[in-house]
C-alpha cells in the first residue's frame, strides 16, 4: 500500500472494527486504508456481498431471507436492486435495437403493487402506482431474446408503448404472435404495421363453477382459434408457447411475481427495478437450456457468457 501523500510504501497498522486492514505512513504519520471496491454508485457494500446479494435476488428469494442470509439492511438491498435496475434497463436500451428477427411471440404477466384492483377500487384509492401491473413481454422464438417489455396496465396506450419498444429492438421483417388481448391489432398496426406478418392465437376456456383449489388454477383450455390480422402469416408457426413458458421462468425466479405469498411489491418502482434486473440478467448471464448459451449470444450480441459483475460495470 503506497501513502497517497507521499508516494513511499506503508506499514500496516491494525485493522478497523469491521476487520479491514489499515495502514500509517512513517513518514507523515496518516493512517488510512485501502478503498474497498463498490458494485455501484452511493453503496458502501463490498462488490462480492452486493453480486450475492442480487443473484438470491434472481434465484426467487424474498428480501427478507436476503436480509438473514446477508446481514444487510432491507433497504440496502432495495437500493441496490434500484440502482441495478437502472442499470440494466439503459443496458437494455443500447444493446437490444435494430436486431434482425424471424418470430416473435409476446404476451402480458399479471402482478399487483401494493394491493389487487378490486381491493383498490373498493378503498377508494387514485394512486395509478397501486393495483394491478401487467408486464407485457416479447421474446424471439428461436434465439430466446427477451426483445423488448413494458410494465403497465392492459390498455391501449400502454400497449401502445410496449409495441413501439417492440419496434426499436427489432428490424425487418418478422412474423409476430399474441394472445386476443383487444388492444393488440391497432396498437401493432400503429408501430409495426407495414412490416410484420401478425396474427393472434385465441384460447377458449371451459366455463363452469370455481370453488376451492379450482378457484386458484387456470381453467382448461378447450380449443385455441388462429386469428390472422396484418399480412400473411404462416399457420404453422402461429404460437405463444415460448413466451408461455417464459412466463413460468419469470414466476420461478422473480419472487414479487410468485402467486398466493407477501412477497408482492409495495412500490411500483421497486417491481420495474427487478423486471429491469431480470430481464438483462436472463439475456447476457443465464445459460438457456435448449441453445446451450445465451440468448445474446445465440443472436450475436456478445461471444461469451457474461457475469453478474460484468453486467453491472457494462
Amino acid at each position: 500500500m503506497v501513502c497517497h501523500n507521499c508516494k513511499i510504501e506503508a506499514k500496516k497498522s491494525g485493522k478497523d472494527r469491521k476487520g479491514n486492514q489499515r495502514f500509517r505512513c512513517a513518514q507523515c504519520r496518516k493512517t488510512f486504508q485501502e478503498l474497498q471496491e463498490k458494485p455501484l454508485d452511493n453503496m458502501r457494500i463490498p462488490m462480492e456481498k452486493a453480486e450475492m446479494c442480487l443473484q438470491l435476488l434472481l434465484e426467487g428469494m424474498s428480501i427478507r431471507s436476503i436480509q438473514r442470509i446477508t446481514g444487510l439492511h432491507q433497504k440496502t438491498i432495495l437500493d441496490l436492486m434500484v440502482l441495478a435496475g437502472d442499470r440494466c434497463r439503459q443496458l437494455m436500451k443500447d444493446r437490444i435495437k435494430g436486431i434482425a428477427v424471424k418470430d416473435v411471440e409476446a404476451d402480458e404477466i399479471w402482478g399487483f403493487v401494493g394491493m389487487k384492483k378490486m381491493t383498490r377500487l373498493y378503498k377508494q384509492i387514485d394512486n395509478p402506482m397501486v393495483g394491478d401491473a401487467y408486464t407485457f413481454v416479447g421474446i424471439e422464438r428461436n434465439t430466446k431474446l427477451i426483445l423488448a417489455w413494458h410494465l403497465g396496465d392492459r390498455d391501449t396506450p400502454n400497449t401502445e408503448a410496449f409495441t413501439e419498444k417492440l419496434n426499436h429492438a427489432t428490424s425487418g421483417r418478422f412474423q409476430l404472435t399474441t394472445d386476443g388481448l383487444a388492444t393488440y391489432p391497432d396498437a401493432i398496426s400503429y408501430s409495426l404495421g407495414t412490416r410484420v406478418d401478425y396474427a393472434q392465437l385465441i384460447k377458449v376456456y371451459a366455463h363452469g363453477d370455481r370453488e376451492g383449489e379450482q378457484k386458484y388454477s387456470p381453467p382448461e383450455v378447450v380449443e385455441t382459434v388462429s386469428k390472422p390480422i396484418i399480412g400473411n402469416p404462416d399457420p404453422r408457426r402461429i404460437c405463444t408457447s415460448i413466451i408461455e413458458r417464459s412466463n413460468l421462468s419469470m414466476r420461478t425466479s422473480i419472487r414479487r411475481l410468485t402467486r398466493l405469498t407477501n412477497a408482492f411489491s409495495k412500490k411500483w418502482e421497486n417491481l420495474h427495478a427487478m423486471l429491469s434486473l431480470y430481464f438483462c440478467w436472463y439475456n447476457f448471464c443465464r445459460i438457456h437450456s435448449s441453445i446451450r448459451c445465451t440468448p445474446a449470444m445465440e443472436s450475436g450480441l456478445t461471444g461469451h457468457v457474461w457475469t453478474l459483475r460484468e453486467l453491472l460495470a457494462a
